[in-house]
């Protein structure tokens, strides 16, 4: 039942208790997160000097997120997901005493740096499809698009503070960074331990096997045209106009602003994502929601293009704010679309298929561009990825014509 305020007007998904601290926690948590990628990756540099030492730091990340995904999201399914994200948020926490303790104690070199980041990386495997799926039950389904609105705004904006508090703090030494992280992370993890909302796991079928389990989530995505052709179509934009891999080039030899203009360039698009969140919250969607989506993904292309082109510093910040923000349509229509989409015995499973999508375009797309720039040049590179996107906006809505056709959010049910 939706909460309703004195005068009768609907009251926001913050007046609901779990809703504030799941909230809460995934914004602290997603603040620490940042700032402590800035600091490891700074003080892994330091100590070693090498480029090849930080392409480790995201490799002993991002190898533990590829293999988990799925049993992490078969998982979420069969146990309660309140439970999985806050045992998830006391591991990030360790993992930022452990950073700690081998800073302050200066043993072992650089190898114990790759192990800790190896377990940061297997929590947030289990932490994300719970995470994702926990949220509609935290909400009832009419405020579940401003829900979604609303941490995805939160979560832009982490990104935007996340690493210039990381750097702030590093200034006091790396001690003093990792300390800040291990209380915001113990934190966020207390508050998700304090939810009340428990996930009621359905019985499962002791005929099925376990493999069966790690690929129902792909069968069911499969088979849904919508939610295929939501994941698919982010998964291949990010991968075709990864431009943000090659902001550094632009910097430092096209743009020419250095490295504080590089900061202002990084930040950007999770600024125009922000602010659209913040938008979505006061005028969600009503109506032609597939079209929108695509149109959003169309603009995401034609702002690589410009960026691409651009040799003027204040227009090319302005395209990266728009691309942001368009971005932004694009995660919350696909959010919502697959959970809403998703039977909730599901839930975790889908979630997990959707967080391996998009976490491989965002690594896929940044390979993509690296080795794209070094064939063509950047700036051939990042146009043609532009076009190669609106390519594909124009053969995704052929392909999937259910997903071009969908009007309200709240039509969109489990089948």
């Amino acid at each position: 039942m939706t909460a309703v305020s004195p005068d009768g007007a609907r009251a926001s998904v913050f007046a609901r208790r779990d809703f504030r601290l799941y909230f809460g926690a995934l914004f602290l948590a997603g603040l620490a997160i940042e700032a402590q990628s800035v600091a490891v990756s700074w003080q892994v540099y330091d100590l070693v000097r090498s480029p090849l030492a930080l392409g480790y730091v995201g490799l002993s990340q991002f190898l533990p997120l590829v293999i988990l995904a799925l049993p992490a999201g078969d998982i979420a399914d069969r146990f309660d997901r309140r439970m999985i994200l806050a045992i998830s948020f006391f591991v990030l926490a360790l993992c930022a005493g452990l950073f700690l303790y081998l800073t302050t104690t200066k043993q072992g070199g650089i190898s114990p740096f790759y192990l800790v980041l190896a377990l940061f990386g297997i929590a947030r495997a289990f932490a994300q499809p719970a995470a994702q799926s926990f949220l509609p039950l935290l909400v009832p389904l009419e405020q579940f698009p401003e829900a979604v609105a609303w941490t995805s705004s939160a979560r832009q904006t982490a990104v935007i503070v996340g690493p210039a508090l990381g750097g702030v703090m590093y200034v006091l030494g790396p001690a003093a960074a990792y300390l800040t992280c291990f209380a915001m992370l113990l934190v966020a993890a207390s508050g998700l331990a304090s939810v009340r909302t428990r996930s009621t796991p359905e019985r499962q079928d002791p005929d099925v096997t376990a493999f069966a389990r790690l690929t129902a989530g792909i069968r069911y995505v499969r088979d849904r045209p919508i939610i295929l052709g939501a994941i698919s179509l982010d998964l291949f934009a990010v991968l075709l106009g990864g431009a943000t891999a090659l902001l550094p080039i632009y910097a430092r030899d096209i743009l020419r602003v250095g490295p504080a203009g590089l900061g202002l360039l990084r930040s950007a698009p999770a600024l125009g994502a922000a602010s659209l969140g913040l938008t979505l919250v006061r005028m969600p969607l009503r109506k032609n929601t597939g079209l929108t989506m695509f149109a959003s993904v169309a603009v995401f292309g034609v702002a690589t293009i410009v960026f691409g082109l651009s040799q003027n510093f204040i227009l090319s910040l302005a395209t990266l704010i728009v691309l942001g923000a368009s971005d932004m349509v694009s995660v919350y229509v696909r959010h919502n679309l697959v959970q809403l989409a998703t039977p909730d015995a599901m839930r975790g499973r889908v979630s997990a298929v959707n967080f391996l999508f998009i976490g491989a375009s965002n690594e896929l797309g940044e390979f993509e561009s690296g080795v794209t720039a070094a064939w063509l040049n950047t700036v051939p590179a990042v146009v043609l990825g532009g076009i190669g996107t609106l390519a594909i906006v124009g053969l995704w809505m052929w392909l999937f014509p259910d997903l071009r056709k969908v009007d309200s959010l709240f039509e969109v049910t489990p089948v």
